[in-house]
């Protein structure tokens, strides 16, 4: 008899974004004329740029003959990408990296699930709540979790860090000691940001407990203000104990092509059960070795083309399309009267549901009053509950239009 991991059970229903997708066929089979506008899951719709494209074409050709095809690449990733995302990403924020310090990977999503494979499951966690359910049901999976309390919404062994109104929707550092930190910023799903003093705190707290950061920081070119730090390195001290996590998803269109990286700096420990440390940077290439062959030569040609001054401009006009959906969002929800957060350094714009309606009975009624499709907070965790997520990955017709219906149905 083949014996389940238990693990899985702790997973409460089904995973947020699928429950979206089952309630919203299930009212277009019943309302087959509806016109449906998704703002819901962070999927992008603008093409890839013109720069990727023409490298994958090139990449593909060089597939196809006997002296350039490639077989098996490097785990990690193919140095030539590595070096340009080290000079372009780090080097003009001041933070300087090494070749095996990068490893190129499938997804962020992949990469922040995969991640927690190498701690041990008596290791204590800590998120921010509401959070990217991702975080959460990957340590479930594992078993680090503890059971799932139905009433609070919310796993036992869990240490929460709600980000509500009243601490301007960022954390507190935790009031006991954990191991392990996942924080993403700019925040999804609030659109939020960390000062660098702010963050310093928190690198300052990993450090005195020999704690780890896990920081997404996928949207990190979205950033529009001054002052706003782009990578944790740029935090001293944050090479000791971060990790971070970035993807060429939602900056370049890559959602169905897939390619990302994590940085694992030498400096950062864990430490066995008797005290010794242990480099992570070699303990994430064993995993990788092990359990990925790495993403496709194609592919990772097409990421590097993002680095071409072509391609840099052509993402430079995807983020600013997407940044000025965001602006019409938030600018229109503010004058049909909702309370807004973020949308200004993130895609996403988090608003308090009105009414004292929940986050999912405010969805069934956008969806019914509007034909618009969002994501309710409470998919994002406890605290999220209240509150909703649009997205400004859409089109900009169906941004506009979605934004009208609201005003004018909504009421």
């Amino acid at each position: 008899m083949a014996l389940m991991n238990e693990n899985y059970l702790k997973l409460p229903g089904s995973y947020l974004f699928s429950e979206i997708a089952r309630r919203v066929n299930q009212f277009k089979s019943e309302n087959p004329d509806a016109d449906i506008i998704r703002l819901g899951i962070g999927d992008v719709t603008r093409p890839l740029p013109p720069a990727v494209v023409e490298a994958m074409k090139n990449a593909v050709e060089e597939m196809g003959k006997a002296e350039t095809f490639r077989g098996y690449g490097p785990e990690q990733g193919y140095d030539f990408l590595i070096e340009k995302i080290i000079e372009n990403d780090y080097k003009p924020l001041g933070v300087d990296l090494a070749l095996d310090e990068v490893y190129v990977s499938d997804g962020a999503k992949s990469d922040t699930a995969n991640f927690q494979e190498i701690f041990g499951t008596t290791n204590v966690m800590a998120v921010t709540d509401p959070v990217y359910p991702v975080y959460v049901d990957s340590n479930v999976m594992a078993g680090r979790t503890g059971t799932y309390d139905t009433e609070k919404g919310q796993y036992g062994s869990i240490v929460y860090l709600p980000c509500i109104e009243e601490n301007g929707m960022k954390p507190a550092l935790p009031s006991t000691r954990v191991d392990m930190i996942y924080l993403c910023f700019p925040n999804n799903p609030t659109g939020m940001t960390m000062s660098k003093e702010e963050l310093k705190v928190w690198v300052d707290y990993a450090r005195a407990n020999k704690s780890i950061i896990l920081y997404d920081s996928a949207y990190e070119a979205y950033i529009r203000e001054e002052g706003v730090p782009r990578s944790i390195y740029q935090v001293e001290g944050a090479r000791e104990v971060a990790v971070e996590f970035r993807s060429f998803s939602k900056t370049a269109g890559f959602t169905g092509t897939r390619c990302a990286y994590t940085v694992v700096p030498k400096e950062v420990m864990v430490y066995d059960s008797q005290g010794n440390a242990h480099s992570l940077n070699k303990l994430w290439l064993r995993r990788q070795t092990t359990k990925f062959n790495g993403v496709s030569y194609p592919v990772q040609a097409a990421a590097a083309a993002i680095y071409s001054e072509e391609g840099k401009k052509q993402v430079k006009e995807t983020i600013d399309y997407y940044m000025e959906n965001a602006r019409i969002i938030r600018e229109g929800l503010q004058e049909a009267g909702y309370k807004i957060f973020g949308g200004i350094n993130a895609p996403y714009i988090w608003l308090k549901t009105p009414d004292n309606l929940s986050s999912w009975e405010f969805f069934d009624k956008l969806m019914k009053d509007a034909n618009v499709v969002g994501t309710p907070g409470a998919g994002f965790g406890a605290n999220g509950e209240g509150y909703f997520r649009l997205t400004a990955f859409g089109t900009r017709e169906n941004t506009i239009k979605a934004i009208e219906r609201i005003k004018t149905r909504m009421k």
